[in-house]
């Protein structure tokens, strides 16, 4: 089971995340950025995001501690923002919360050198987990102390949207030319050998079995949250299983290379998959200049003392 905290004050929203996570202080003296299950795109983003972020640190990819956060919906009215009030109040109970690195720098593969070993392993990995949102784009890497940290797990396990057809997710093609580190000579086939070995049933099951109960009651179609596991235990499996019919695609890809570029702030997002939450503006719409002074009219009174 992962470590529980409590919120005890919500600090600033990050609103460069589509579901608006939060940075909050807990009771452990920690801080962390909270992911909300009220939020759009709900608990299997944070499922999501504990069972591969559990997959990575067993890997040994370096990934931020995660904790649960209990939220009190009580903290909601004390935030000015009504958008914020709102999505404290809907997520009132168990959220996840991932370890706060202060100082860490945004990843930008023009400015940041990665060892082709460990960029291996991270396309690897992603492959394996279904992960399609670290593009060149949108890297959700962190560079801290030195070394990049892959954070933003929530868009993996694209099955689970939809388990009438999980079936097609083993042997599903993996789109790795837009991936971030494609630049960095990856050695994925390296990466498949030393990491195909790892992986083990014993290794998936305890990185499933961190998921909180709560997050996995009322899925349909499954009549128990350990029926529930053990599909998510089997898709993965199965999908290591099939790396003959995903692979080859990632190394044609990765053989091929692509540039290192970099990327205005503002592109980041634009190659997000469209069911992922939008990302949310940072200036307001285009509209009629404000005035910057007030309009011309009658000198106001001089008030007693000489000041106006």
């Amino acid at each position: 089971m992962l470590p529980h905290v409590t919120a005890i004050r919500y600090v600033t929203p990050l609103r460069e995340g589509g579901s608006l996570p939060g940075l909050m202080e807990a009771d452990d003296l920690g801080t962390y950025v909270v992911k909300f299950h009220g939020a759009g795109q709900g608990r299997k983003a944070l499922i999501a995001e504990v069972i591969c972020g559990a997959l990575a640190k067993a890997l040994e990819l370096r990934v931020p501690d995660l904790v649960t956060v209990q939220l009190d919906a009580g903290l909601a009215p004390g935030e000015p923002d009504q958008e914020v009030q709102d999505l404290l109040r809907a997520s009132a109970g168990v959220n996840l919360g991932v370890d706060f690195l202060p100082g860490a720098l945004d990843f930008e593969p023009a400015a940041f050198d990665v060892a082709a070993d460990f960029a291996g392993r991270v396309i690897w990995f992603d492959a394996w987990v279904g992960n399609v949102d670290r593009s060149w784009r949108n890297p959700n890497l962190l560079y801290w102390h030195g070394e990049p940290w892959l954070i933003d797990h929530g868009a993996a396990l694209t099955f689970h949207h939809r388990w009438s057809g999980a079936a097609t997710f083993a042997a599903k093609p993996y789109e790795a030319g837009t991936h971030a580190l494609i630049g960095f000579t990856p050695e994925v086939a390296a990466a498949d050998v030393a990491l195909g070995r790892l992986v083990t049933p014993e290794l998936v099951r305890a990185a499933v079995d961190q998921v909180p109960e709560l997050w996995l009651t009322y899925e349909a179609g499954f009549g128990s949250p350990d029926e529930l596991r053990a599909a998510y235990v089997a898709q993965l499996l199965g999908r290591l299983a099939e790396r003959a019919a995903w692979l080859p695609g990632v190394l044609a890809e990765v053989a091929a290379g692509h540039p290192r570029v970099r990327v205005e702030s503002a592109d980041r997002r634009s190659a997000r998959p469209d069911w992922v939450a939008p990302p949310r503006p940072t200036q307001p719409p285009a509209g009629p200049p404000r005035p910057t002074q007030p309009p011309a009219g009658p000198p106001r009174p001089t008030q007693p003392g000489g000041t106006s």
